[in-house]
This record gives C-alpha cells, sequence and structure tokens, in this order.
C-alpha cells in the first residue's frame, strides 16, 4: 500500500474516531482519548530509536517535557496558535535528541540506557531551577472554554494530538520500509557487522535520535494547555518513560503496529483503571503486563500473531518439531 493511501485510511479511521466521540455527547472521551493518542505518539517515536535501532532509551520523559516547557516559554514571550507551538517543540527536542545522540550514541548497551536516564535528570534539575517557566512552583496556560468551530477546547486538543498519531504512525511505516529503515535494523541485528560492511551507523543513529525526540517534543507541546498548570513533576512524570517503553515491547518493536497496539490496549487499560479504581495503579498495570508479555510473548503481541500464523511444515500429516522428534538421546 503506497503511503498517501494509507495516509488517507488513516485519517479517515481518525475522523470516525472523533465522530464517535462526538456521538457520545460527553468530553470525558475526549479528555481519555487525547491521553491514548498521546501515548501511540510517544512509543511510536520511542520506537524508531529503541525497536528500530535497538537503543534502549530511558530519557523519552525528558523529551516530552522539553515540548511541554518549549510551549510554556513561548507563550510567556509571545503566545502562538497550538499548532506552530507543536512545531516549535519539535524543533527543540529534535535539536536536543541531535545533540543527546551525538554525544551518547558511541556507547552501547546499558551504558547508553544510563546515558538517556542522566540526561532526563539533568534537564530537569534546569527546569525546576529556571523560573521563567515557573520552576518548581509550576505554571499556568489559562486556555479558553471552547474554541470555534470545535466547541469545547478539548475537542481541539483531541483533534491535534489525532493529526499527531497520525504522522507519527505515517512516519514509522515510511521509515520501516524506506533504505533507512533497512539500515536501522543492520544496526539492531549486528551494528559491528554493519560498519565493517559500510553502513555509516552514527550517521543512522542520529537521524533516528532526531526525529524520536522530535515527536516526543511534538507530543509534549499541546500537554500544558491538556493540564491546565504544568509543574516538573507532572512533566517529567515516570509514566511517560515507564509507558513509551512499555507500550512498543507488549505490542512488539519490529513494526510500526506494535506500538500503536500496545498504546490502545495499555492506554485504555489505564483510563479505565483511573475511573474505576485509582490512577496510582496504572502503573502497576504495566508492571503485570510487561512481565507477562516477557514471559509468555517475549516478541510482543505481533511477534506471538506471527508465530502462531507461521505456516507449520509437516510430514507426514505431523508438525516437525521438538515435540514430534521426541527427547534428545
Amino acid at each position: 500500500m503506497r503511503t498517501p493511501v494509507f495516509l488517507l485510511i488513516c485519517l479517515i479511521v481518525g475522523a470516525a474516531v472523533y465522530g464517535a466521540a462526538l456521538a457520545l455527547g460527553n468530553d470525558y472521551y475526549f479528555f481519555a482519548g487525547y491521553v491514548v493518542l498521546q501515548y501511540i505518539v510517544l512509543a511510536t517515536a520511542w520506537n524508531i530509536l529503541g525497536g528500530y535501532c535497538g537503543y534502549v532509551n530511558f530519557g523519552s520523559a525528558a523529551f516530552f517535557a522539553l515540548g511541554a516547557y518549549a510551549t510554556v516559554a513561548m507563550h510567556r514571550i509571545y503566545p502562538l496558535p497550538i499548532p506552530l507551538l507543536v512545531a516549535v517543540g519539535g524543533a527543540v527536542s529534535g535539536v536536543v535528541g541531535f545533540a543527546m545522540g551525538y554525544l551518547t550514541l558511541r556507547l552501547r548497551g546499558a551504558f547508553f540506557a544510563i546515558a538517556t536516564l542522566a540526561l532526563a535528570v539533568v534537564l530537569q534539575t534546569l527546569i525546576v531551577n529556571w523560573d521563567f517557566v515557573g520552576g518548581s512552583r509550576g505554571a499556568y496556560i489559562v486556555r479558553p472554554e471552547s474554541i470555534a468551530p470545535f466547541g469545547s477546547y478539548i475537542r481541539y486538543l483531541f483533534l491535534i494530538m489525532m493529526l499527531l498519531a497520525v504522522g507519527a504512525i505515517t512516519v514509522a511505516r515510511l521509515i520501516e520500509r524506506s533504505r533507512l529503515g533497512y539500515g536501522f535494523a543492520t544496526i539492531r541485528d549486528d551494528e559491528l557487522a554493519a560498519e565493517a560492511s559500510g553502513v555509516p551507523t552514527l550517521r543512522l543513529k542520529l537521524i533516528a535520535t532526531t526525529i524520536s525526540g522530535g515527536l516526543m517534543g511534538m507530543a509534549g507541546a499541546p500537554f500544558p494547555y491538556y493540564i491546565g498548570f504544568l509543574q516538573p513533576s507532572s512533566a517529567f512524570g515516570l509514566d511517560y518513560a515507564v509507558n513509551s517503553i512499555a507500550m512498543p515491547l507488549i505490542g512488539g518493536t519490529t513494526s510500526w503496529v506494535g506500538p500503536l497496539i500496545g498504546a490502545i490496549l495499555l492506554g485504555s487499560l489505564q483510563q479505565i483503571a483511573t475511573v474505576t479504581i485509582s490512577s496510582a495503579v496504572n502503573l502497576l498495570i504495566v508492571g503485570f503486563l510487561l512481565v507477562g508479555f516477557v514471559i509468555a510473548a517475549p516478541n510482543g503481541i505481533i511477534g506471538l500473531v506471527k508465530f502462531e500464523r507461521r505456516p507449520a511444515r509437516r510430514s507426514g500429516g505431523k508438525r516437525i518439531g521438538s515435540d514430534a522428534l521426541g527427547p534428545a538421546p
């Protein structure tokens, strides 16, 4: 399927979801749907570096917060429409992602993961001590109650996040099916062999960190208008770091479909738990599901489905496998 056709189908699905939420007649569905869509963008962005390239990033919350605080800073300097703020947040986070990649991508494995976690701690410390964006006290963002022609403002935010989710999915699918995606796959499978074969691994990893960071910043840019009061503990929340990793791992990291499925599954469960039990159990749900999938389906839902659909080689009507061969002598 060509990318324009895929994009059109995604837009049609998004319009159907928006229409269904309107038909329900309760703005809560827009509030809850915004969070799920936000996680779709974050999970897809994380997967570009963590899934396609195999570099685990623990600094997702930092890029998300950069986008959010870029909005706060612009709101103090010169208020802009949210679509422009999304572009500003993506640019700021993309530049920081490029800089982080240039400084840390020579590290591998656990060392790179620890470096990204350190980045989040350093940025949070800077934000806490930066009074211009509220510092540790936080910052208020006053939004209008309604905006024409959408009605309530949350519907407008929902639509923006819907377009961001469609864009992130389309970008991830385009990367996966391009030469860039094949280069990412060589890095994930065997980086040393890729370097020996002439693959420009550092350049590819810098591209991955820039795109991933930029998309996370875009997801964070509308957040101050959604929450109304932004403080470091909410922008750098553990939920964003954990969910952006857990959702692709549960859905599957080798395809753009995996983060989408994981985000919808986990995001929906967390919103249901928030209403019926408490938001305090959200990370508990993530933990249980993550442990369960690591044991039962280490390649995620996508890997499990592919394994079940794999045609069985048969000999005399029986599957050839460890069960058919019997115990080893």
